[in-house]
């Protein structure tokens, strides 16, 4: 399984972006996907995750309400929109995949990870 992160940038506080995660060398919607992300000299932390058929979503307390979390299974990606971004969502964000990882905040429920994408929020 292979995992490619694309879309951060930067932008300003307020604003928006699309981040997109691509999936291949294995059956897509047998895994659960999530979002993670880790800032400079911090721990990385749980940001989203979706099940296997995108029924269920789960969030951590500081991006509910502006990050939104989506899959395509035709497509084969997952996708994390995030609105009124501020300056602490600055961070690499990681895309990652379980197989178990229903419902999972913990990066260990995960075996695969993408390679990270930039995202930085100025205020």
């Amino acid at each position: 399984v292979q995992l490619q992160a694309s879309g951060g940038g930067s932008v300003q506080a307020g604003g928006s972006l699309r981040l997109s995660c691509a999936f291949s060398g294995g059956a897509f919607s047998s895994y659960a996907l999530g979002w993670f992300r880790q800032a400079p000299g911090k721990k990385r932390e749980f940001v989203a995750t979706i099940s296997w058929g995108g029924g269920s979503t789960t969030y951590r307390d500081s991006v509910k309400g502006r990050f939104t979390i989506s899959r395509d299974n035709a497509k084969n990606t997952v996708y994390l929109q995030m609105k009124s971004l501020k300056p602490e969502d600055t961070a690499v964000y990681y895309c990652a995949a379980g197989r178990r990882a229903y419902a999972a905040k913990s990066p260990s429920e995960y075996a695969y990870w993408g390679q990270g994408t930039l995202v930085t929020v100025s205020s």
